[in-house]
């Protein structure tokens, strides 16, 4: 046989396959992608190895539409392909109404574009579980996609997967517009007392009114008394927890009850191409929340959320650490962020560790704050060794650049108002209770618009220890404030700020800053302070003259402050 009719009999097998529908289906053989020029020994991640099995969901009994439930109809075709040891099942266009979903092993969900996977407002359909959320371990509703103990999980395709979240969550009435808010009460549920916030239901309100830590009742001990108020216990739309090699790759993921996606304790995971969407109103609506993952991808992504955007977690003070599972190993690149809380976060709740991140060609637009980390005394956790570049940030009514040891769950106007800084805390005595950050490198930002440039605090008894600034664009209000900071280098830097004050730097060690250039003229655009400091170096450039515009209180010892 020639070459010629090689290529005509290829050809007509391409055009036989191609008019064959799902028996042309491919499934997912377990590629592996290898890493370059990651400032970390990255491992290698394999994708999810899915058996040759293909069916879909209309084989099963299910009827598109959004008025049929097709609870059984997920579980029978899931069923089906994992008796034959696991498989692919096509979603095709259409409305298709369910309950929960269950995972198992070895399963590819494929959504067809046009496919809207909608999941029932019936909480009824959605029984409690034994679960984590925010770090702590709980009772919640199930998730309306869950799984546990798995290996080869793939989302896939361009279809949408919606939560129906907003029959679960409770609504500020600051966030809303007046009409807005109108409809929301008009569609039943119940107002708060002060006429502030909007409830689904009186045991919603019952539940959130309740003690607890912030959106967890620690305070009730038994799954009955979770029971009466389970109308509050909101899942994520996503758990998998304590699996290997899991994968998100096309579909948008939107509407969700609280976080959207929420990997937990997942070793390879895999998140690409996909959207992920929810109110910008909507409370603790996290984009995705990886949480004491290991080997970790994110990239060429879409958030456009009402809380965190990319959260990195590794659990919740005692817990978190008795857990003792940090998130390591993650390389996050090329997503967008269109609103959220933060771009990408690291904590609060990182008491298990944080270590080795990459993240890189991001571009956040109008988020709360922008490369956000956040801690408190109690947690403990070490969060070291990240690395960021090439981001550029727009209109971002806080910090461009974050670090916060003092963090509280404070609202965007509460931040503005007290600054974001603790500026006189006492220490107290070191721990493992104790958290750390160190070793993070920061290079080639732009930042055009915030409210503060950078934020830099530490905790008296254990500093932000060695961070690097270098090659930063930024415009802003406020400049830099660096407080309770050891070890800290910036270099190559144009600052635009309307603020005179420029640096503001407490209780600072070891910290060299030189290459600026901008409007940094006034005779107090730095401004040292603090019996802790200890050698600082200045280094003036042909555009700016510290030794000029640098004012060095009495508090300062004396020869801390070079010129």
């Amino acid at each position: 046989m020639n070459t010629k009719t090689i290529s005509q009999l290829l050809v007509i097998i391409t055009l036989f396959c191609t008019g064959c529908g799902q028996q042309a289906e491919t499934t997912l053989s377990g590629s592996t992608l290898s890493f370059n020029n990651i400032e970390f020994e990255m491992p290698a991640i394999p994708e999810p190895t899915i058996p040759d099995n293909v069916v879909n969901l209309t084989d099963f009994g299910a009827v598109s539409g959004g008025q049929v439930l097709n609870t059984n109809a997920f579980a029978d075709a899931i069923d089906a392909v994992s008796e034959k040891g696991g498989g692919k099942i096509i979603i095709p266009a259409g409305i298709w109404l369910t309950g929960p979903i269950i995972l198992k092993s070895n399963l590819e969900l494929y959504t067809e574009a046009g496919a809207l996977v909608l999941f029932s407002r019936n909480k009824h359909l959605y029984p409690l579980v034994s679960t984590s959320f925010e770090g702590l371990d709980t009772w919640r509703c199930i998730s309306p996609i869950y799984g546990t103990n798995l290996e080869n999980i793939a989302f896939t395709g361009k279809g949408v997967w919606d939560g129906s979240g907003d029959a679960w969550r409770a609504v500020k009435r600051s966030k809303l517009t007046d009409s807005q808010w109108k409809n929301f009460v008009q569609s039943g549920g119940v107002v708060s007392d002060d006429q502030r916030i909007w409830y689904p239901s009186e045991q919603f309100k019952t539940g959130y009114e309740g003690s607890g830590d912030q959106n967890v009742r620690d305070d009730l001990k038994t799954k009955e008394d979770f029971e009466a108020v389970r109308d509050y216990l909101r899942p994520v739309m996503v758990s998998i927890q304590n699996s290997k090699n899991v994968m998100f790759d096309g579909p948008a993921f939107q509407n969700s009850p609280a976080w959207c996606l929420h990997p937990l304790m997942v070793e390879n995971l895999i998140v690409r191409n996909v959207t992920v969407r929810n109110p910008w109103y909507s409370q603790n609506g996290d984009g995705i929340d990886v949480e004491s993952c290991k080997n970790v991808l994110v990239e060429n992504s879409n958030f456009d959320v009402g809380d965190d955007a990319i959260c990195i977690k590794s659990g919740k003070d005692e817990q978190g650490r008795k857990r003792g599972i940090p998130c390591e190993n993650l390389v996050i690149r090329n997503n967008i962020v269109y609103h959220g809380h933060g771009g990408v976060t690291v904590g609060s709740e990182m008491s298990g560790g944080v270590r080795n991140m990459h993240v890189s060609n991001c571009t956040f637009m109008g988020t709360d704050v922008g490369l956000r980390f956040k801690s408190n005394r109690g947690r403990g956790g070490v969060v070291e060794n990240i690395f960021v570049s090439n981001v550029w940030m727009t209109d971002i009514p806080t910090n461009a650049i974050s670090f916060n040891l003092y963090y509280g769950g404070q609202s965007i106007s509460e931040m503005l108002e007290s600054g974001g800084a603790t500026k006189n805390s006492e220490k107290v005595p070191v721990s493992e209770k104790t958290p750390q950050f160190k070793n993070i490198s920061i290079h080639d930002v732009t930042v055009k618009g915030a409210n503060q440039a950078v934020f830099l605090q530490g905790l008296p008894e254990m500093n932000l220890e060695n961070v690097e600034l270098k090659n930063l664009k930024l415009q802003a209000e406020n400049g830099f404030a660096i407080i309770d900071a050891n070890g800290i280098k910036i270099s190559n830097i144009s600052l635009i700020t309307k603020n005179e004050n420029a640096f503001e730097m407490i209780n600072c060690k070891n910290v060299e800053i030189k290459e600026i250039e901008g409007n940094i003229n006034s005779e107090t655009a730095v401004t040292i302070t603090g019996s802790e400091s200890e050698n600082i170096s200045l280094i003036s450039s042909s555009e700016v003259d510290f030794s000029k515009s640098t004012k060095v209180d009495n508090s300062v010892p004396s020869g801390a402050v070079k010129l």
